[in-house]
């Protein structure tokens, strides 16, 4: 998937070398941020130094982890279903509101057995 293609969605984590790693939406960045190394051989949970998020309404980056979570809406990204990030929590009430969303979840939230039922 070619990241470019889909800014409104690109999601990224930041490693601790500064280096980082770019996505087409926040569902395949958990992914990888559960099981780097089954993408990087050699990378570890520990090596992520931070996540980065493109917020829905505003589309600019912010913190991944302070992001709240829109699951279940009738909006999809590149790979189908996806989840939504907003930069508050009155955000993410108004976009739940507006596309039928089913659940507000923050960074902790986020599991492998979720990300299963997006697929």
């Amino acid at each position: 998937m070619f990241v470019a293609k889909y800014p409104e969605f690109v999601a990224g984590v930041v490693f601790q070398d500064g280096s980082r790693a770019w996505f087409d939406g926040v569902k395949d960045l958990m992914k990888f941020y559960f099981r780097p190394a089954a993408y990087q051989p050699g990378r570890t949970p520990k090596d992520i130094a931070g996540v980065v998020v493109t917020e829905y309404y505003t589309l600019k980056q912010i913190d991944g982890r302070e992001a709240f979570y829109v699951v279940g809406s009738e909006v999809l990204g590149p790979m189908g279903r996806e989840l939504i990030p907003l930069g508050s929590e009155e955000a993410a009430r108004e976009f739940m509101r507006d596309h039928r969303g089913q659940a507000i979840l923050r960074f902790g939230d986020l599991t492998p057995a979720l990300l299963a039922t997006l697929d």
